[in-house]
């Protein structure tokens, strides 16, 4: 089991880069199981609204894609609580929304697989790229 941030979920469906969404793939034969907070849903959807008004993907496509990442974290969904993610923003850079999957992870004692390079340089004992977790 790993906490996936949002980029990680995007990589997965959107084909955001190349290396970035096979890594993804593999990262999910490796691991299938996922888990993020709440929030990436509203993340998700953030991005999915940049590709429809870009006219990268349709309004269908995006339906699509939604339903597929839905389906991957349903029931591997969890709620916060405002002070574990606090505790981390006192502590880092990160902002709350970054802290909220690095406070799950830590929680659970399991990684954070993530692209984002400001929270892997803030929180490395907690996060991890892709190619380290997969290595």
């Amino acid at each position: 089991m790993i906490v996936a941030d949002t980029n990680t979920i995007a990589y997965l469906y959107l084909n955001l880069n190349s290396e970035k969404s096979d890594q993804a793939e593999r990262l999910l034969t490796l691991e299938p199981t996922w888990i993020a907070p709440n929030l990436w849903k509203s993340e998700f959807r953030n991005v999915l609204t940049l590709y429809l008004r870009k006219k990268i993907l349709t309004f269908d496509e995006i339906l699509i894609i939604t339903q597929q990442a839905e389906n991957l974290m349903l029931e591997n969904e969890y709620e916060l609580s405002s002070a574990h993610t606090l505790q981390l923003v006192n502590t880092s850079n990160c902002s709350a929304y970054d802290c909220e999957f690095v406070a799950l992870a830590k929680l659970l004692n399991i990684p954070l697989i993530t692209a984002d390079k400001k929270i892997i340089n803030e929180l490395p004992s907690i996060a991890q790229t892709f190619d380290n977790f997969i290595a």
